[in-house]
């Protein structure tokens, strides 16, 4: 039998084979692939596939967000930024310039 599926395009995961992909043992990188490039649409999908709660958890461990993914996560799931990974090592290393 086959696991359930969120309703999702494969516009995020043009690096790997979408077919493949474990939506249960694999949250963080479906996630971290959804946010930074998949459609609003899909990201609202994967909210009603994982949960809010769920998906609150999995964002606090992803190792990047892009700036204006990060703003938007921050503002409508009500974070603080330093409760991300991706702030904190963001802080740790600087940009040059």
């Amino acid at each position: 039998m086959q696991k359930p599926r969120p309703n999702i395009s494969k516009t995020a995961f043009w690096d790997v084979n979408f077919d493949e992909i474990d939506f249960e043992k694999n949250q963080t990188f479906v996630v971290d692939k959804v946010f930074n490039y998949g459609s609003f649409n899909d990201q609202l999908e994967l909210i009603k596939f994982y949960g809010k709660d769920q998906i609150k958890q999995e964002f606090i461990k992803v190792s990047y967000f892009r700036k204006e993914v990060f703003a938007f996560i921050c503002g409508y799931f009500k974070l603080n930024p330093t409760d991300f990974k991706c702030y904190l090592e963001r802080q740790s290393n600087p940009a040059h310039w």
